[in-house]
């Protein structure tokens, strides 16, 4: 059953009895009104997605003027609400100039069923559009306006992220190590810019070094430094990563894929806080806030034996859990609107919007490769695409797509329950914020959210 609240506004009893029993297993909630004079309040007290409107009221009155008089203040009151117009007086004329004044639709008395209902839910789905693309925009502006005010790039509304947010927040003003865990793509080192950058040190640098990329002969030159003449290409003498940190915060990623001898040497530094360089014998105090990644289960190697337990007590104060781009699927259509409006400036393109069948396609695929995917995913898009409009074509998404393409388009309820749900985690579950956002009534979002089990 389509999500669909339908006022029908009628002076006939039988009409309205009729139209009620004809729509009541059809839509969610179906209410008549005799006289449209009591219309605006009805409007002003419950939600409504159609008003299907009688075009006369009037005894001896058949020129459908009074139905487009109400038409138009339904319309003053809520642009967006589908008005579909009923009169016995259908011509051309008259439906033409309903059309261009705003109705959604026109159906003729006596009317078929079927085709009734039909044009009914063609209305509920243009209304569905709209409010899904005004959130889109509102999600948009709210975006533009948030990396106005700020540089932070943790793009994200929903529950998970809003939850990480509060945790870096508490996390970010002290000096504790923090270890930050997640797969691959989900943002480890955003994370740990965002701990610097909310952190005392902030005016301090922010030192990033790989550690799955470093060989285990340089592992002490890189990051403890050397003299000159330590080696045969130590011309000069050089500090190494953690003296450049000093003072600020050291992000160490991909720490898992450090063997037990650089871990000995890393441990030995944590513990005391200097380092000595190589070919040196005078060891050098060091002020760092130490931020550490890994994708790894790094429990499970200390159990195997391939992690040191004493330096993951060492760099584990705190523990941040980033979550995959599948567990906070309501924060992909943001993410994808940001990556759009970045690389459409990037490469100077026109101002971009993607098609519905677009959204469909990327909130259906499940990222396996998780942000980074999607970003790498859009960059592309904005580079292939020709129009102002990023196509289904235009995004060549690698594992999966069959599968993901394939997928049938959300239907009317799907995409309700998950504007709901992406109302819920926005407002934390506050009732009055969600039904201010969805443009219901208290009441009746509280049903709808018992209807989904929410």
């Amino acid at each position: 059953m389509p999500p669909g609240n339908i006022l029908i506004v009628d002076d006939h009893k039988r009409v309205r009895i009729s139209l009620q029993m004809l729509l009541q297993d059809e839509f969610d909630t179906v209410n008549v009104l005799s006289n449209p004079k009591s219309l605006l309040s009805e409007l002003q007290h419950n939600s409504y997605d159609i008003v299907l409107l009688d075009m006369n009221f009037s005894a001896g009155v058949n020129t459908g003027n009074e139905g487009l008089f109400w038409m138009n203040e339904i319309l003053k009151y809520d642009p967006d609400l589908a008005v579909v117009l009923l009169t016995a007086y259908g011509d051309v004329e008259l439906a033409v100039t309903a059309i261009k004044q705003g109705a959604t639709d026109f159906v003729l008395k006596p009317w078929d069923n079927n085709k009734l209902i039909s044009t009914l839910k063609s209305a509920l789905s243009l209304r569905l559009s709209k409010k899904k693309i005004q959130k889109l925009e509102t999600d948009k502006q709210d975006l533009t306006r948030e990396l106005n005010q700020n540089k932070s790039e943790m793009i994200g509304r929903s529950s998970v992220m809003m939850n990480l947010r509060k945790l870096l927040q508490k996390v970010a003003i002290t000096d504790a190590n923090v270890l930050v865990l997640g797969e691959h793509g989900t943002g480890k080192e955003l994370i740990a810019r965002e701990i610097h950058q909310q952190s005392k040190r902030s005016n301090k640098p922010m030192v990033s070094v790989d550690m799955g990329a470093m060989s285990e002969s340089l592992f002490e030159s890189e990051l403890f430094g050397h003299v000159k003449g330590a080696f045969t290409d130590a011309r000069e003498d050089r500090q190494g990563r953690f003296e450049l940190a000093s003072g600020g915060t050291i992000f160490l990623d991909e720490i898992g894929n450090l063997s037990l001898a650089m871990q000995a040497k890393l441990l030995s530094v944590l513990q005391n806080r200097e380092v000595i360089r190589v070919g040196d014998h005078q060891s050098r105090r060091i002020d760092i806030r130490l931020v550490c990644a890994t994708n790894k289960n790094l429990q499970e190697m200390v159990a195997e034996g391939t992690f040191r337990e004493d330096l993951l007590y060492r760099i584990n104060t705190i523990q941040v859990d980033v979550p995959a781009l599948r567990d906070r699927a309501s924060d992909i259509v943001l993410l994808a609107e940001y990556f759009l409006m970045k690389y459409a400036n990037k490469y100077d393109k026109r101002p971009l919007t993607y098609t519905d069948e677009v959204l469909v396609k990327l909130q259906n695929y499940p990222w396996p490769g998780n942000v980074r995917e999607l970003q790498h995913a859009v960059e592309k898009a904005v580079i292939l695409s020709e129009g102002d409009r990023i196509a289904s074509e235009d995004f060549l998404l690698k594992q999966n797509e069959a599968q993901a393409t394939n997928l049938p388009p959300q239907s009317f309820m799907e995409m309700e329950k998950q504007m709901i749900l992406t109302a819920m985690e926005r407002h934390d579950g506050n009732l009055t914020h969600m039904a201010r956002e969805l443009g219901v009534t208290r009441p009746t979002l509280y049903h709808k959210i018992k209807k989904y089990d929410l």
